[in-house]
């Protein structure tokens, strides 16, 4: 199963979802391709074993930021629990790059075949974004921005800038990510400090009295 696996997602990554047959992966694995129905019904359940980690990390991670964000009152909260989050993505990206870059390339492609699985998860991680953005603005923490825009738009910009680091582009230290996803993101949708509850800037000092 590992070398199926290990060799579906290499030709994956390379070709795309639409550029791989049953018979490349189990060449490439060096297997009968009797051994592939063994642990597998068809292409779409393999796509669906490699993204089952990162899927339970990201749907983990954003109920975790949603409940958090249910009780915040204040911005240092809301940090907090965007940071959160963040770093779930970092570590997703820097345990399973090549099923994160499988993901990121193949989203927004129509949702039919092995590439089911990979929209369904793109659409649940929307979700996902539009109602912690929406609990965010139930206590007055963000910019009066509807949330399917403001929440849409984050998940743009993060596969952006996840997309960026897996192909190579100069984007800086890895590690350094959840702080300046969440410093972006918070930076763009909150309230100015001198209205936002609790006041307190990002930066730890206190906004005007």
């Amino acid at each position: 199963m590992k070398a199926l696996s290990e060799a579906g997602l290499r030709l994956f990554v390379e070709r795309g979802l639409d550029g791989v047959t049953i018979d490349d992966i189990t060449q490439t694995a060096g297997v009968a391709k009797g051994t592939f129905y063994r642990y597998f019904e068809d292409k779409a359940a393999l796509v669906d074993a490699l993204l089952e980690p990162v899927r339970r990390a990201l749907l983990d991670g954003l109920e975790t930021c949603g409940r958090a964000l249910a009780v915040a009152r204040d911005v240092e909260a809301m940090f907090e629990a965007y940071r959160a989050v963040a770093a779930v993505i970092a570590s997703a990206l820097l345990q399973y790059p090549d099923v994160v870059r499988l993901y990121l390339q193949e989203c927004r492609g129509p949702p039919v075949g092995a590439r089911v699985k990979v929209v369904e998860l793109a659409r649940l991680v929307s979700r996902h974004a539009v109602d912690i953005t929406e609990k965010a603005h139930t206590h007055g923490l963000l910019r009066p921005i509807r949330s399917a825009v403001s929440g849409l738009a984050v998940v743009g910009a993060v596969e952006r800038l996840l997309f960026a680091e897996l192909s190579g582009e100069d984007i800086g230290n890895p590690l350094e990510l959840p702080d300046a996803l969440t410093t972006l993101v918070l930076d763009g949708l909150r309230l100015p400090p001198e209205t936002a509850p609790g006041r307190r800037k990002l930066d730890g000092r206190p906004g005007r009295p």
